[in-house]
């Protein structure tokens, strides 16, 4: 079953369901802010993206610049920011078995189904 890591108030994200839904192929919708992944779900998440926990954080959110930026964080302390902060995971993120795709621009889906 595919899933999709989904902020409803995202156009990416949004944008990302709708292509699932054309596909026509069977998925979930995980609104990640209100079921906000554990630890153990993210480091999935991330080996199943290939990239470190950086590359899943949205480098441009206000609680990012105030509270993390510069810092010299260790992987569990930025996975530990995203669980505390989740609107910080980047978004929308589609899980298809062992594999998985930041659907930025949205056709990266394809790379997946």
């Amino acid at each position: 079953m595919i899933t999709i890591y989904h902020n409803s108030r995202c156009s990416k994200s949004r944008e990302g369901v709708c292509f699932l839904e054309n596909t026509k192929e069977d998925f979930q919708v995980v609104n990640y802010l209100e079921n906000i992944p554990t630890k153990d779900e993210l480091k999935e998440l991330l080996r199943k993206l290939n990239i470190s926990p950086i590359d899943l954080v949205r480098k441009k959110e206000s609680i990012w610049i105030s509270d993390y930026k510069n810092k010299n964080l260790s992987d569990d302390e930025i996975i530990q920011a995203m669980i505390d902060n989740p609107k910080l995971i980047e978004r929308p993120i589609i899980v298809n078995g062992d594999k998985a795709v930041i659907a930025r621009p949205t056709e990266r889906i394809n790379e997946i189904l």
